[in-house]
């Protein structure tokens, strides 16, 4: 009688394993890397907030094809701040504060909010200025070029092979053992630096003080009402959040896993359906609000630097790979808790200061010089980063590949 149960319980226990595998497959897990965790109308719903979101914010005020742009916004940001004194680009932009807030909110609420860091801070903070270079060369970040490319530019699509090449080279780098440090657990109270300081400017965006400035002309002062702004970051902020939307990150892990094996993992293609809805949605919003202008000259936030605009994406995504997150995705983890990604964001807000300090930005005439030196200088640094914190004879080194699970 035993021996029967036993039997009878092995049968059980391999039935089991069978139909877990088989739910696996077809999305139907139960478990908390099934569809009630990745649901799969979640994030359809995120790429929809994003796009619909993009393009009304620029229909109701922002520049063109420049709903969201974290590199565009954090240069506004440090403008109105006084990090660097272009009188055009000063504005406090209620989205990035929205994304961050957003973000901190659905995690408390969710219980997903968790202080950590210590993981090279200092070095994250200076691929953060990287990030905010190549994103200014390219005029825009991966967000903006999303965006672009449903306006009708067809010179975005150099960014995106740009960044398709960067992501690339970044995931051979995990794949060779490069790894920045295992975060460790910290109090809860180092966390609370970046929503704070998102607040502080929220309050200082509707109360005006002496030392804030905000432009009259120029991109800095074409923005949406700031109460729709805020309300669509804050409601891209918390999903992106839920869902850990990145478009890097869905490069990433279609490189890692390849097409077939994306298809197998819930949170893989989740980003794949993300991105998905996120073009369509805002390519179907272009057309409807008559922004839709297909063209490769003379569209905004364009030029014909082709080869410095694929460098530049170049930069975003390797140096994406490297600090596990594109611009948008380090201002989400920020929120939620990650003080290695808010030192990314503070290295992204001095970087937003240097290219206006130092002339590095792309134009409507093509890449200044200067811009062109730091595009070579930043890829030589990612590629000097990547050497040094290789870990040889590890595959990928412990922690990594789970970023990509």
């Amino acid at each position: 009688m035993q021996q029967k149960v036993s039997v009878q319980g092995i049968l059980k226990d391999g039935g089991m394993g069978v139909l877990r595998k088989i739910k696996k497959v077809t999305g139907s897990s139960t478990t908390q890397h099934g569809p009630r965790y990745y649901s799969k109308s979640l994030f359809v719903l995120t790429g929809a907030a994003i796009g619909v979101g993009g393009v009304m914010l620029s229909f109701l005020g922002n520049p063109p094809n420049t709903g969201f742009c974290v590199s565009c916004f954090m240069e506004n940001i440090a403008g109105s701040i006084g990090l660097h004194g272009n009188t055009r680009m000063q504005y406090l932009r209620p989205e990035i504060i929205g994304f961050v807030i957003g973000s901190f909110l659905m995690a408390v609420y969710k219980k997903k909010y968790k202080a950590s860091g210590g993981s090279s801070p200092l070095l994250r903070y200076l691929v953060g200025i990287l990030l905010i270079v190549g994103c200014a060369v390219f005029m825009g970040c991966p967000i903006k070029m999303v965006l672009r490319i449903a306006a009708g530019d067809l010179t975005a699509w150099i960014g995106v092979g740009g960044l398709a090449a960067g992501v690339y080279i970044g995931i051979r780098f995990l794949a060779s053992g490069f790894s920045l440090g295992k975060p460790t657990q910290l109090p809860d109270a180092n966390t609370l630096l970046m929503p704070a300081l998102m607040a502080l400017l929220l309050a200082a965006l509707f109360w005006k003080p002496v030392f804030i400035s905000l432009s009259s002309k120029g991109s800095g002062a074409q923005y949406a009402p700031a109460y729709l702004s805020l309300l669509a970051g804050l409601g891209v902020g918390a999903l992106a959040q839920r869902t850990g939307f990145c478009i890097t990150g869905g490069f990433a892990r279609l490189f890692e896993r390849g097409p077939r094996e994306t298809a197998l993992f819930p949170k893989s293609t989740g980003h794949a359906i993300g991105i998905g809805s996120f073009f369509l949605f805002a390519l179907l919003a272009s057309i409807l609000t008559g922004q839709f202008s297909l063209g490769w000259h003379g569209q905004p936030s364009s030029n014909e630097s082709h080869v410095w605009n694929f460098l530049g994406m170049v930069i975003v995504g390797f140096g994406s790979v490297l600090i596990r997150g594109c611009p948008f995705r380090q201002l989400i983890r920020a929120g939620q808790g990650d003080t290695d990604a808010g030192a990314s964001v503070l290295g992204m807000l001095t970087g937003a200061a240097l290219v206006q300090n130092w002339g590095l930005a792309g134009n409507a005439e093509g890449t200044p010089y200067e811009g062109k030196v730091a595009v070579l200088f930043g890829l030589c640094a990612l590629f000097i980063i990547g050497l040094l914190y290789r870990n040889r004879g590890e595959s990928f080194a412990p922690g990594v590949r789970a970023e990509l699970d």
